[in-house]
């Protein structure tokens, strides 16, 4: 398939499971491929596997909290590889689980600064480049945690996804007429770190799983790309701010 062919790409959160998957298949399709995180080395692992797989790809550092480092990503991206098509803010964090009366201040306020600002100021500058350059399209990492499903101890988490799912909203309503078409994800558990509880093995947390997910397995990380693909793609032209539930049926 080459559904990307001459499109370029961004995708933050690279080096997550979910990022990474999402920038392959990027890459795999067709794309020019800017792939940004926090962590250069695993960057630079990412970029070589893509390469060595035949497609094309460039990392860029950035802290998405920072508006200085986003704008210079996506100045990144244009200066490259000539344009911005697609994007894809996939970067996030976890945080604890607490009660909220002993949820402690600085790691709520790193959670909502990563998960919720960091996608605020993504699109903020992506969306300015597209609109100005005959539009784009965008896709969202929220999850099924926030706005459709609830976990004790997961305030800050959840707040900050519910977040995500509700500023998708408004940003598709405020530029779909400005040609950029924006939606979003939200995942359930994925077969990556995130899902596991503290001292949980991979395989405790797939039989913890099989009872509490009605697909009885938690996602693959490509099959939450499969979709994020799909909707950044001319295939879904007329899917504008939607919230993709991906979970297996857990919040059905």
């Amino acid at each position: 398939m080459s559904r990307f062919a001459g499109k370029v790409a961004l995708v933050t959160g690279a080096t997550g499971v979910v990022g990474g998957a999402v920038a392959r298949a990027y890459a795999k399709e067709g794309a020019a491929v800017l792939v940004a995180g926090r962590d250069a080395g695993r960057l630079a692992t990412l970029v070589k596997e893509i390469e060595e797989s035949g497609g094309r790809a460039s990392a860029f550092a950035v802290d998405v909290t920072r508006s200085s480092e986003v704008t210079a990503m996506v100045a990144a991206a244009v200066s490259r590889y000539g344009g911005l098509d697609v994007a894809c803010n996939a970067a996030g964090v976890f945080g604890m689980l607490a009660p909220v009366a002993d949820y402690e201040e600085d790691v709520w306020d790193d959670v909502l600064a990563v998960n919720l600002k960091g996608v605020f100021l993504s699109m903020k500058h992506e969306i300015a480049h597209m609109r100005a350059h005959g539009g784009g399209a965008i896709v969202n990492v929220s999850s099924n945690l926030g706005a459709h499903w609830r976990l004790p101890g997961a305030a800050a988490y959840a707040a900050s996804k519910a977040g995500v799912s509700h500023l998708t909203r408004t940003a598709a309503r405020d530029h779909i007429a400005d040609g950029v078409r924006i939606n979003a994800v939200s995942p359930g558990p994925i077969d990556s770190p995130m899902s596991t509880l503290p001292g949980e093995t991979r395989e405790e947390r797939d039989a913890r799983m099989s009872g509490a997910l009605p697909i009885g397995r938690v996602a693959t990380p490509e099959e939450i790309a499969n979709a994020i693909l799909w909707l950044s793609s001319e295939e879904s032209t007329f899917v504008v701010g939607q919230d993709h539930v991906i979970d297996g049926g857990a919040t059905a």
